[in-house]
């Protein structure tokens, strides 16, 4: 399942028009995470969507973003939710780039998909939540099931868009709230259930090439 050529409408509409103008401003004039070429990558390298992890915006400090929730490019220092997710997945890499899951079929998706430097959630409420929105009810309307993994207060907040498919909740892997649920909750042993029960291949989380 590819939603990309389904999201091609919202190109023309006008908050997602005001929504670029802004970004041609902030990219001029500020330094915006990730670098432009990457914002979209989660769903250009996830083609084919098996489980969706919701985040809130990009990481905010140099060389971090790249376009995926919760992972940092190659070389990177892990931020202490990226360390809680790998210690649930019970596997700590050497890098915390999480671009071989999107390969898998898993749909690292911030709701808002660009932030100024050292600002976080600076670019919320820009437009962005109306696209990511989209996204999640593209998703929603297929048939095969996607087991969707809400986080934290904020993700859960979309659960009210995912009608159709498995849902997962817990807190956020956050360490002011991982250990309010999220270390411990199985989610990922979880997830690969329903993938198998469904009759799709589960997703191997940990990654055999590091």
């Amino acid at each position: 399942m590819n939603i990309l050529p389904l999201l091609t409408p919202e190109k023309e509409k006008p908050y997602f028009q005001e929504l670029m103008k802004f970004l041609d401003y902030e990219y001029a004039n500020h330094t915006i995470f990730p670098p432009r070429r990457d914002i979209f990558n989660a769903l250009k390298h996830t083609p084919d969507i098996k489980v969706v992890i919701l985040g809130q915006d990009p990481y905010h400090g140099r060389n971090q973003a790249h376009g995926f929730a919760f992972s940092v490019n190659d070389g990177q220092r892990m931020p202490p939710s990226l360390i809680n997710i790998f210690k649930e997945i019970g596997y700590m890499p050497k890098s915390g780039n999480l671009e071989y899951l999107a390969k898998q079929g898993v749909l690292l998706l911030n709701t808002v998909l660009t932030v100024r430097e050292n600002q976080a959630n600076s670019h919320k409420d820009k437009g962005w939540e109306i696209f990511t929105n989209r996204v999640i009810e593209l998703i929603n309307e297929q048939d095969r099931p996607v087991v969707f993994m809400l986080w934290g207060s904020f993700a859960q907040q979309k659960s009210s868009l995912i009608t159709k498919h498995p849902i997962l909740k817990t807190s956020h892997p956050s360490p002011l709230s991982a250990h309010r649920g999220f270390l411990g909750s199985g989610h990922f042993r979880k997830a690969n259930e329903i993938l198998i029960s469904t009759g799709q291949t589960p997703i191997n989380w940990t990654n055999s090439h590091q």
